[in-house]
């Protein structure tokens, strides 16, 4: 009797804490963990990425290969080199504020690469309160393939 009664217990909280588990990504990221884009981010993933396939990630990504910096949500970081290819970055965990882009991105970097793995912090530009440190995932570029002349 007493075991039963411990199974019912156990079998109570598990299918309470079901719903807590599966809660922590949320509806419609395609990565566990991921934070959902808001279809403003959607638009500017889509439309920076529009026609492009994806390569082999890649750890480091040389400085002089980047032209421009786009904020696409707090975990996802477009690098664009000219019109044919945009290196996606998706950190290694949340930034907060980075979607904002109004505050000022400062990478800590020993190099002339930026790698996985390497710091940044984001300043407040009116202030100059250092906010939260993040961390580069791995760089994926994405290119038009070739002949593509759209």
């Amino acid at each position: 009797m007493f075991m039963a009664k411990l199974n019912l217990v156990g079998a109570a909280l598990l299918a309470a804490a079901m719903p807590l588990a599966t809660g922590c990504a949320p509806a419609g990221s395609g990565e566990p963990g991921a934070a959902a884009l808001t279809p403003r981010q959607a638009e500017t993933l889509d439309k920076q990425l529009a026609g492009k396939v994806a390569g082999e990630p890649t750890k480091c990504l040389p400085n002089f290969r980047t032209l421009d910096l786009v904020r696409v949500s707090d975990d996802i970081l477009l690098y664009r080199s000219g019109s044919n290819l945009v290196y996606r970055n998706n950190l290694k965990s949340s930034c907060p504020g980075l979607a904002r882009d109004s505050d000022i991105l400062v990478i800590e970097q020993y190099g002339s690469s930026t790698c996985s793995g390497d710091f940044f912090h984001l300043v407040d530009r009116s202030s100059g309160i250092r906010g939260p440190t993040c961390v580069f995932g791995d760089f994926v570029p994405y290119r038009k393939p070739a002949g593509d002349k759209g």
